[in-house]
């Protein structure tokens, strides 16, 4: 490989789930994916015309797509995130998009970067579910304008660890930290990980995604945003982690993965952009399953080679 480019391919029937299928839908994005027994489960972001809940334009819900096969989804019509029966200051959280998943000791954790009415957010919501029938709220976990943190699926040296995203509000810049908590409510020990503007794909900011356990270390999603003077574009790279001290990259992807290239990737709500919340690793198949959210109107689906996402980070393709 002199890349990191042609790792990933594309499913060739193209959107596994795209606005237009759905009466009412405005927008539908942003996948959280996450294998939960025999089905692959996916948190949906999504946003109605006539949307009842939220403020203003921050409409966004949660909807549960379950698949057999990984392909093929049916798309609840039920929130499956509402906080606003639980009084103050529940009651002020909307707009539950770009969820991140970790399964953690039997129970599937979601982080979701909600807004606060009235307030300076995002702000890190933690939930969980063990069926993602039901969801049950239980603390926010990191400071307010924080977008995409994101779970480590284990203890590390007796800690809970999770990647953070803050600032990247509109015209800010977003870089990748990390943070200890002993019980995952109260977090502390940040550390720097890795910079936006490495190369030009991720000049303006990235962010994570829960990451995947290698033997080589702890394999990462990220994605990054360039701004040219023809528009913004969101690209997909990765990033390697040591196992034991997991603020420590010891591999990245020079190169993105993946660019905005086909026409709905391009064209839609968001133009040029296509978004990851997670991955869902295959060890026997040596295969990595990257849903992605494109351009607010679609979810797509590529796969390529774990192993080889691995060496790219270690030889910096």
């Amino acid at each position: 490989m002199k890349d990191a480019t042609k790792i990933f391919k594309r499913h060739d029937g193209g959107p596994l789930l795209h606005v237009k299928d759905f009466l009412g839908k405005a927008q539908i994005y942003n996948p959280a994916p996450v294998q939960c027994g025999d089905e692959t489960i996916l948190l949906v972001s999504v946003v109605e015309h006539a949307a009842t809940k939220g403020f203003g334009r921050d409409v966004g819900q949660t909807r549960v797509a379950r698949s057999k096969d990984g392909i093929n989804f049916e798309l609840s019509e039920e929130n499956f995130i509402d906080t606003q029966a639980l009084g103050e200051p529940w009651d002020r959280y909307h707009h539950f998009i770009d969820n991140r998943v970790t399964k953690i000791d039997g129970w599937y954790y979601i982080v979701t970067p909600v807004m606060v009415q009235g307030f300076d957010s995002p702000i890190g919501m933690l939930g969980r579910t063990k069926d993602f029938k039901s969801y049950e709220r239980i603390e926010t976990i990191t400071q307010p304008k924080n977008r995409g943190a994101s779970l480590f699926p284990e203890k590390i040296n007796g800690k809970y660890y999770k990647l953070d995203r803050p600032g990247g509000g509109d015209g800010g810049d977003g870089d990748i930290w990390i943070s200890s908590s002993p019980d995952l409510v109260h977090w502390g020990e940040f550390k720097p990980v890795l910079a936006a503007g490495y190369r030009f794909w991720n000049v303006q900011k990235i962010g994570p995604t829960p990451p995947i356990k290698t033997k080589h270390g702890w394999l990462d999603i990220i994605h990054g945003v360039f701004s040219p003077a023809g528009g913004t574009y969101y690209y997909i790279g990765a990033m390697l982690l040591d196992l034991n001290e997991p603020w420590k990259v010891i591999g990245k992807t020079n190169s993105y993965l993946m660019m905005p290239e086909e026409p709905w990737e391009q064209h839609g709500n968001c133009d040029n952009t296509i978004f990851p919340c997670g991955a869902i690793a295959d060890y026997e198949k040596d295969q990595i399953r990257l849903y992605y959210g494109a351009c607010d109107y679609a979810i797509c689906l590529a796969t390529g080679s774990l192993s080889q996402t691995v060496e790219a980070c270690l030889k910096g393709l």
